[in-house]
């Protein structure tokens, strides 16, 4: 089988070895485990490999490489029309060749794929919409566009749609999904927490505007004021390492709050396991992969009501869904504090309902998804 990929990912090619971000290599590598050849159409960049970026494996792979496009500016958006045809043509050519054709999306150019594989309405498609697939949500115009064009049966024949979350009234071709992080040999029984003394929270993500690092931090510290034991570990690096640090000092939450940077997935595990809770107050998710893993370890987590985010915490019965106010999240979780009993029933259905998404279940959806019954 020759399976195309058509990704925004960027892409950085070391000699042999083609990299890119590590979740989504990790995933994609599954499905590669099935197919014989590969072709990658995407962004290209030059620049060194950091330690968030992972290598593809897979002996077969042809990278087609195309100019990255943003319409941020007037002038990006300039050049941007100029080198569409370019990329439209590499993605129509790659498609031909292809016997699965596999979109990543949201993004620019799983915009031109979408567009493209209506060309093709015999070949076997899927695609993974990896952002927020509530229709009620506010988006930008191109992620719309992508939505109407993957669900609408008639442009789009022979594929199967990943989203993630179960929706009403959805057309046949959209599939609710889920993706993995541990193996089976992974699953342990979650260690009982004690939530009337020191309560460790962790925040997990890239330190940007929309993970809101400064939501899990300001919440501590009402918490802290309110006469709660509590301590903060952040994971993840960003732009706004340096603004999150100035606040931190100049509110003297040293004792109560640890930017540890980017770190190992065993150093995240581990703290994992002894975390009370998880904090992603997200303006925007799809499937937050940091709340599946802390659930993994019974770890409960303290999320906004967005995507898909309400049916994985079960509307409240595995964790805890706050609103965007600050004030209102803290009386909520001081709420929930009172009832201890609660908290570690919320702990064991977390771990119960995230054990059954390990990477063997992944790769046995994945198996029939490209060879189709």
């Amino acid at each position: 089988m020759r399976f195309l990929i058509i990704s925004h990912t960027p892409h950085i090619q070391i000699n042999d070895a083609l990299y890119a971000y590590t979740p989504y290599v990790r995933e994609m590598n599954i499905w590669l485990k099935h197919v014989d050849t590969v072709e990658i159409v995407a962004p290209k960049i030059n620049q060194s490999v950091s330690n968030i970026e992972l290598p593809y494996k897979h002996d077969k792979i042809h990278f087609n490489k195309t100019p990255s496009i943003a319409f941020i500016s007037v002038k990006k958006s300039l050049e941007s029309l100029i080198k569409i045809p370019i990329i439209f043509s590499t993605i129509f050519k790659a498609c031909k060749k292809a016997d699965h054709i596999h979109l990543r999306c949201p993004g620019n150019i799983g915009l031109l794929g979408c567009l493209v594989q209506i060309c093709f309405p015999k070949k076997i498609k899927t695609a993974k919409y990896a952002g927020n697939w509530d229709s009620k949500s506010k988006q930008p115009l191109s992620y719309r566009l992508q939505k109407r064009i993957l669900s609408n049966i008639f442009l789009t024949k022979n594929m199967q749609v990943l989203v993630y979350g179960n929706w009403e009234n959805q057309t046949r071709n959209i599939k609710p999904f889920f993706t993995a992080s541990f193996n089976d040999s992974e699953i342990e029984i979650p260690k009982e927490r004690n939530y009337d003394s020191k309560l460790n929270f962790v925040f997990i993500g890239t330190l940007v505007k929309g993970k809101r690092p400064l939501f899990a931090i300001k919440l501590v510290e009402l918490l802290k004021k309110e006469g709660k034991n509590v301590f903060l570990e952040c994971y993840g690096d960003g732009v706004l390492k340096e603004e999150l640090q100035e606040y931190i000092t100049k509110n003297n939450l040293e004792d109560i709050v640890d930017l540890k940077g980017n770190q190992d997935a065993s150093v995240i595990k581990k703290t994992l396991k002894k975390s009370h809770f998880l904090i992603l107050a997200s303006k925007s998710e799809g499937w937050p992969k940091a709340i599946a893993e802390a659930m993994f370890f019974g770890t409960i987590p303290i999320a906004t009501k967005i995507s898909c985010v309400p049916f994985m915490l079960d509307y409240g019965k595995r964790g805890i869904l706050i609103d965007e106010n600050l004030d209102t999240s803290v009386h909520q979780i001081k709420n929930h504090l009172k009832d201890e009993s609660r908290l570690k029933s919320m702990s064991k259905n977390a771990s119960n309902w995230s054990q059954n998404y390990t990477l063997e279940a992944f790769e046995k959806e994945i198996v029939k998804l490209l060879k189709p019954q």
